[in-house]
């Protein structure tokens, strides 16, 4: 298969007040176009002391019907709130994560997991799977039990979109879990974290 694939950051929000932005990222691929993570679109009493402070896909310049896929790297509420926007499109999330969201108190958000009348329609993966030629999910836990990347291999080194995985650079420099590790084992030539604006590399 020939053909360029990108990833682009689409900035969604904040949490903290303006301390620490939300992305999700399209992965645009020859054969279709693929999201990782929804954002949130509505506030919530249970996320309230985070003081999240929003911009929902629905109401930006993006085209959501132009998603093909969609990818939950996990299911904390800043990375499915938006998931029902998506009704009808497939999202790919780790099985283990989905038991985890569907049965552990105080996980999440348990109505943006499963919105009342627009059933998501989940496709529960169980480890490594190739999503798309030369886009792959794999397993990366730590942040949750239920934490997986993906995996973009666009030429020697791989892009890796990890959610929060490492929430901030200092933990893919010096990584301790088992998500983290495996992200620097990748060797990437980038990595995109959900609440980072720029890709990580490693430093020279």
């Amino acid at each position: 298969m020939s053909g360029a694939i990108t990833v682009t950051p689409v900035h969604v929000g904040d949490l903290l007040g303006p301390g620490m932005p939300i992305y999700v990222h399209v992965i645009n691929h020859p054969d279709a176009r693929v999201l990782v993570d929804t954002g949130l679109t509505d506030l919530h009493p249970a996320a309230a002391d985070l003081d999240p402070r929003i911009r929902p896909l629905n109401e930006q310049d993006f085209d959501i019907d132009s998603i093909d896929i969609v990818v939950n790297t996990h299911l904390h509420f800043d990375h499915c709130g938006g998931n029902h926007l998506f009704a009808g499109k497939p999202i790919y999330v780790q099985r283990r994560e989905l038991d985890d969201a569907r049965h552990e108190e105080s996980y999440t958000i348990p109505e943006w997991v499963d919105p009342p009348g627009a059933a998501a329609r989940y496709v529960p993966v169980d480890g490594e799977l190739e999503l798309l030629p030369r886009v792959r999910l794999v397993p990366a836990p730590g942040h949750t039990r239920g934490s997986q990347v993906v995996v973009v291999e666009t030429g020697e080194q791989p892009v890796v979109v990890a959610g929060d995985t490492a929430v901030w650079f200092g933990e893919l420099d010096q990584p301790t879990t088992e998500g983290q590790r495996l992200v620097r084992s990748l060797d990437p030539q980038q990595v995109w974290l959900a609440h980072e604006p720029q890709a990580w590399r490693l430093r020279p």
